[in-house]
């Protein structure tokens, strides 16, 4: 353990992030943890506000990272692969990574949804958004569209490495 980690973040205290995107993609969030990665940690909660018309990021699965989303106050709509369903407060949404499954939450109503979000950070994530087509490769800090192809298509011939072993 680092000797300046900080076990206790005070919501009151933490800077609100995000609002920034117009809607419908305006959310803001809070970290609750934000000396846990510095520490050594790969868990991490977040406290979310989507106002009325926004929703929290794209519809997504994950590779790596198991998501959990537990409502504070307001409702919201989740859409969970083929599925949508109503949230509130004291629901607590389970979204285990590898299954590719997606997930999005949404806020169609009046007031602001608050919601924790806790799952871990891992730097070899992989998602899927499928309504776009897109991967987001946290290793590679890149977000694409990838096309598929034939394992050898496009490889020299001869493979580069007998050029580079002729020329040493």
């Amino acid at each position: 353990m680092t000797t300046n980690f900080q076990p206790v973040t005070k919501l009151s205290e933490t800077p609100l992030e995000g609002g920034e995107d117009p809607a419908p993609w305006s959310a803001q969030w809070q970290v609750l943890t934000p000396h846990m990665r510095e520490a050594g940690g790969s868990l991490g909660m977040v406290m979310n506000r989507l106002p009325p018309g926004n929703v929290g990021c794209p519809f997504h699965w994950h590779t790596h990272e198991d998501e959990i989303f537990y409502v504070v106050s307001g409702r919201g709509m989740l859409r969970y692969g083929e599925e949508l369903q109503e949230i509130g407060p004291g629901d607590c949404v389970s979204c285990p990574a590898g299954t590719m499954t997606a997930h999005q939450i949404a806020n169609p109503f009046e007031e602001d949804l608050m919601y924790l979000a806790a799952g871990r950070y891992d730097p070899h994530e992989v998602c899927g958004y499928p309504d776009t087509g897109k991967i987001m490769v946290r290793s590679l800090k890149k977000v694409g569209v990838l096309e598929s192809q034939e394992y050898m298509q496009g490889e020299p011939d001869p493979p580069r490495i007998f050029k580079l072993s002729s020329e040493r």
